[in-house]
């Protein structure tokens, strides 16, 4: 049966509409305003006024980061790499995929939660690497309906070849509207050139997914050992194809920027992290100069989107000292950019409010204290909702997975309290380490 959505304002980050009605199966079949709006024995779900919109994008996060909240360990770092070593390469070394398939069952509820229906994820499981991705491509998708890319970063602290194949089988095996795989590296100070040499013979074409240049490390490691910086050093082995992802890029140079654009990758800005780990901020306005396409990502710090919008608007008014230099006219074009890129890995239309696009949506209660409309709905969203968004609703294809703020599969929830468990065992393994 198709479902339509009643009396609800829409806004799609492009229209505005007042008082509006959506039917839709797994795709969106008609959008018009209320008094046209005709009951053909549809489900109806009354909107009461909220807001509707698409299903939100993060564009780089990492599940297994999931169960390191609340771990204590020792940790003094004085710098990035310190934070690596006493904190996540402890982590992600000690991962099975059990504990993937776990991390991604919490990460899917919490980003449906939080209204978020398509992410991109760079995964690292020291413990188990072959399966890793379907287990989490299992948990996130099979499970709990939520679209998303993946990748296993591969790095010298791994078998390397393990994680290459990782990489291949799951981008040659899974290509759906609901997953599809990317090439993942860590990042260049990790990786010898030998392992970059054996990544390029089996890459395939494919893009890449590799943090970049986010602490000055990254960069000093590849000018010492290389006499390159990293962009260039990827580069010559022949790695950047189109639509890679290049994640973080905070210390990249304008000869790298002119690189990346040139091989028609993006890049994915992780603003929150970035001031967590004090490692900088990313020059935004710089990438967009040169015409890169830039996503938003929340490195795998929260399972939300909004934050990061938030923290990002007003980082750039501090880096570039002008609360002009960065609104949120830059900000709605980085949303889009998101919904562009996995609009076509995944093969489908995501991102809009109209026929033919499909119907992740979200319903989100706001009450305008002030008139809205099309010129001002993205200040409404932005400074009278970012800061607590708590969908009501949510749907992915047109299944409802949030109602009325609970997760309507069940299974779900009960794989979701089996999570202490599994990351007990895995805070035993890191904290019996020798």
């Amino acid at each position: 049966m198709k479902k339509a959505i009643i009396n609800a304002k829409i806004y799609d980050f492009a229209t505005f509409l007042d008082n509006g009605f959506v039917i839709f199966d797994h795709v969106i079949n008609q959008v018009g305003a209320m008094e046209n709006f005709v009951d053909e024995g549809y489900e109806i779900i009354d909107a009461r006024g909220a807001l509707l919109m698409p299903g939100l994008v993060c564009g780089h996060t990492h599940i297994y980061s999931k169960f390191a909240r609340g771990l204590s360990l020792p940790f003094n770092p004085k710098n990035f790499q310190e934070i690596l070593d006493q904190m996540w390469w402890k982590l992600d070394r000690h991962i099975d995929n059990e504990t993937s398939y776990y991390s991604g069952i919490v990460a899917a509820a919490d980003f449906l939660r939080d209204g978020v229906t398509t992410i991109i994820d760079h995964h690292a499981s020291g413990k188990e690497i072959v399966g890793s991705l379907a287990s989490l491509k299992k948990a996130v998708c099979d499970e709990a309906s939520v679209r998303a890319l993946f990748a296993f970063e591969v790095s010298d602290r791994f078998d390397v070849n393990q994680a290459i194949q990782e990489n291949v089988a799951f981008i040659k095996n899974f290509k759906t509207p609901f997953t599809a795989g990317l090439f993942g590296l860590h990042a260049s100070m990790s990786l010898s050139e030998a392992s970059l040499e054996k990544v390029r013979a089996n890459l395939n074409g494919a893009p890449i997914h590799i943090h970049v240049a986010e602490s000055e490390m990254d960069e000093e490691d590849a000018q010492s050992k290389y006499h390159e910086s990293v962009v260039e050093r990827l580069d010559r082995h022949g790695l950047i194809n189109e639509d890679s992802l290049l994640i973080h890029c905070v210390h990249v140079s304008e000869h790298e920027l002119d690189i990346i654009e040139k091989r028609k990758a993006a890049i994915v800005v992780n603003v929150t992290s970035n001031m967590n780990n004090a490692v900088g901020l990313p020059d935004i306005n710089k990438f967009r100069d040169k015409g890169i396409p830039v996503m938003i990502g929340n490195d795998g710090l929260s399972s939300g989107a909004a934050n990061e919008y938030i923290n990002l608007l007003y980082g750039m008014h501090l880096l570039y000292k002008k609360p002009t230099a960065f609104g949120l006219g830059e900000l709605l074009e980085m949303i889009d950019s998101g919904y562009d890129y996995v609009s076509r890995r995944l093969g489908i239309k995501l991102g809009r409010i109209e026929s033919g696009y499909e119907a992740d949506l979200l319903l989100v209660p706001y009450m305008a204290p002030t008139a809205m409309d099309q010129s001002n709905a993205l200040g409404h969203i932005f400074f009278g909702m970012m800061h607590a968004f708590k969908p009501s609703d949510v749907f992915v294809a047109g299944e409802q997975l949030v109602k009325n703020y609970e997760l309507t599969n069940k299974k779900l929830v009960m794989e979701y309290e089996r999570s202490q468990e599994v990351a007990n065992r895995l805070w035993q393994r890191i904290k019996g380490e020798k």
